[in-house]
């Protein structure tokens, strides 16, 4: 995300490179055809994704936690707890449970309007100002008349960047009473702009502005405003406590928004620029005062943003998880901000909660104390932090329905490699009754080999970390096998699960195919995390390097054909272990990559990298352009010429150092495409090419 004023120029610039245009995606690419692996890959892969009937993840308990219905092989069933027995529920309705997004704002967008919980008004933004009228329309009244394209003010409106990094879908919210209706005030004057070119396939082209922060540049100068549909007054919220804004200070992001259920107070998260201090506000939305809750404060790294938060139904009592002392638990406090105690101290990680019991003062959650950190385990705890009790076997990941007594829940419990089975388990964690299980039939008929799990030891010298590893259905170990490493890498993002996974459909072109945590990893304590701090494209590069070296030792591992691909930060991930370890790897696909920190916005790479006054050394360290003199292997980049996350010009900017260094290398282009990945046929042709064909006689080696 580049800030430049003329992106056409840019993309003009390169008008002398020969492109390979990614047309159609439905249909394999006339190369591929031919390529070895291609027939059987047309043959299995498309059976792969349905060849276990899984056991449903839903369950439904009914009021008096008698029984629970759940559907499976179209049929709707109901399980008796007394009984022990299975029914058909005959009168259910089947009903679609697919989820319709069609009216969801798109990515990065926030909705237009919102209607009040009575029904009676719909709030709106129109030309830059908030408006207010009747359901139908009738009765508009304009909030706010100073917003347009002269003073750059917008009302009940966010940005792009708000939308992408803090989740706001929303920059309007109505109080339960729908009496008042807070809103976002936006300053957009002196923001440096970025323009995203769409229609380019057409004979005329369109250009859409958008004010896009980032790294080094100012921030938008954000407020909160609350008008009283009663009194007819205009609030603006104290969110800085007196202070003006300020781009740096706590009050530079405000987001998380919501109110009191009895709506006396909004609500909402603050943080300062470096987003190493975050506080949790509430606000008097007639007088404007504003009071802080809970504060959080870590040095050096980050915070973050939005900690789990459930307030009790008293309206007294809210229970928070922070990572304060270094793995994420609960906490349980007063409204007004007084920590009574903790109700978890672990040396590993809360997930979420559950359920509450606040008639016994119990507290239902899931945590990662299985054997591994990512098999999840049911835990059960008194509010003031005694009898904590893990209710489900840790050898497996758990996912569980709690009655409403807290008598029974459904647990579906599986591994990487055991199918999910359904059990119903008591309060004290005994087994009462075998309810389902997956039927892997298709999966072993088909002759498909489940994904192994392996451990290595980071670049560190100390971290213990884990991979998976997917085999082709047609496994020889006496042959050698190309490796083909598909990672995300984000920060706080995990590659290994222990959730049943199916294999890559892309073994059966005839490759291994890798997926590698390195200290990047979620879930296993902030200290861990904070070593990526400022060294992104570094830390999480060197341990997935040192994955693929740990597997050096399997005879069929072929380590001299080593692939790698990515979107986005996986696409960042691509282009970087090619150039940083051109032994290592031998060929990759960058999609949508991230080339520069720099070219990002604020709150996502600021958050992960400090201020680039503070941290000028890390940027230049993961900026990709210094290391295209250092390319060997075979690389392909593409990107999406309209792209309004991660910009063009990031590619652009790795092309044109490429070329200033002589290297050779392949493009490909969607037109008018945003933030996405290249059609993976094209994708496979290529690491084909390069990995398996002999390319002087185009033959298998």
């Amino acid at each position: 995300m580049i800030s430049i004023s003329r992106p056409i120029y840019a993309i003009k610039q390169c008008a002398f490179i020969i492109f390979t245009i990614c047309i159609n995606m439905s249909f394999a690419q006339d190369k591929l055809k031919k390529m070895p692996g291609y027939e059987r890959y047309s043959q299995i892969a498309p059976k792969i994704r349905n060849s276990v009937k899984l056991v449903p993840r839903i369950y439904n308990w009914d009021v008096n936690s008698a029984s629970f219905e759940y559907n499976f092989n179209g049929k709707r069933l109901k399980f008796d707890v007394t009984s022990g027995k299975t029914t058909e529920v005959e009168d259910h309705v089947q009903t679609n449970r697919r989820y319709n997004y069609s009216d969801r704002p798109q990515r990065g967008r926030q909705y237009a309007s919102s209607t009040s919980p009575d029904g009676q008004y719909k709030a709106y933004t129109k030309n830059r100002n908030m408006y207010i009228s009747s359901l139908d329309g009738s009765n508009e009244i304009a909030i706010t008349t100073d917003g347009n394209e002269v003073t750059q003010k917008k009302y009940g409106i966010a940005t792009w960047v708000y939308g992408e990094e803090l989740g706001q879908i929303t920059a309007m919210w109505w109080s339960p009473d729908s009496k008042k209706i807070a809103f976002y005030r936006f300053e957009e004057k002196d923001a440096d702009m970025y323009y995203v070119l769409y229609d380019q396939v057409k004979i005329q082209d369109s250009v859409e502005v958008e004010a896009y922060p980032k790294v080094g540049a100012d921030n938008l100068p954000v407020d909160v405003m609350v008008y009283d549909l009663d009194t007819k007054q205009l609030t603006l919220l104290d969110t800085r406590n007196g202070k003006p804004y300020d781009d740096g200070a706590l009050g530079t992001y405000l987001y998380g928004m919501d109110w009191t259920p009895d709506g006396k107070e909004f609500l909402f998260h603050t943080t300062n620029r470096k987003q190493d201090v975050m506080e949790y506000k509430a606000a008097d939305p007639t007088t404007g005062k504003t009071r802080t809750i809970v504060q959080e404060k870590w040095l050096p790294s980050f915070t973050k943003n939005t900690p789990e938060l459930q307030v009790l139904n008293d309206g007294q009592h809210f229970i928070w998880a922070s990572e304060r002392n270094g793995f994420n638990n609960y906490y349980l406090y007063n409204w007004d901000g007084t920590l009574l105690n903790s109700i978890t101290n672990h040396n590993f990680e809360v997930n979420r909660i559950l359920k509450i019991d606040e008639a016994d003062r119990l507290l239902y959650y899931e945590a990662r104390s299985g054997n591994n950190h990512m098999k999840m385990q049911l835990h059960r705890v008194n509010f003031n932090g005694t009898n904590d009790i893990r209710l489900t076997d840790p050898a497996y990941h758990h996912d569980v329905t709690i009655s409403p007594n807290g008598e029974f829940f459904v647990d579906v419990s599986q591994t990487h490699n055991i199918v999910p089975f359904t059990t119903l388990i008591n309060a004290q964690g005994t087994k009462v009754a075998e309810i389902l299980e997956s039927d892997k039939s298709t999966f072993e008929t088909l002759g498909l080999n489940t994904v192994e799990v392996f451990k290595f030891t980071s670049a560190d010298g100390v971290t213990e970390l884990h991979g998976m590893l997917h085999f082709p259905s047609n496994f020889d170990p006496n042959k050698k096998y190309p490796l083909i490493l598909a990672n995300y890498g984000g920060p706080a993002t995990n590659a290994f699960r222990e959730t049943f996974t199916m294999p890559n459909p892309l073994t059966e072109y005839g490759f291994l195919i890798a997926n590698i945590d390195g200290r990047n990893v979620k879930g296993r304590g902030k200290e861990l995390l904070d070593q990526l701090y400022g060294n992104l494209c570094i830390v999480e590069m060197d341990d997935f390097a040192e994955g693929i070296k740990s597997l050096y030792d399997r005879p069929y591992f072929d380590k001299d054909h080593v692939g790698v691909y990515g979107t986005s930060y996986g696409g960042t991930t691509a282009a970087a272990s090619l150039l940083r370890f051109p032994n290592t790897y031998h060929a990759a696909v960058a999609n949508s990559a991230v080339t520069d920190w720099r070219n990002y916005d604020t709150i996502y790479t600021e958050r992960f990298m400090n201020l680039i006054t503070n941290n000028k050394i890390g940027y230049d360290a993961s900026n990709l352009m210094n290391y295209a003199k250092d390319l060997q292997g075979e690389l392909m980049i593409y990107f999406g010429t309209s792209d309004n996350n991660v910009h063009p010009s990031n590619s652009l900017q790795l092309i044109k150092a490429l070329q200033n260094a002589g290297k050779s290398f392949e493009v490909q282009v969607g037109p008018d495409r945003g933030h996405t990945a290249m059609n993976r046929e094209r994708m496979m042709e290529f690491f084909i090419e390069h990995l398996v064909l002999d390319n002087n006689n185009r033959g298998v080696r």
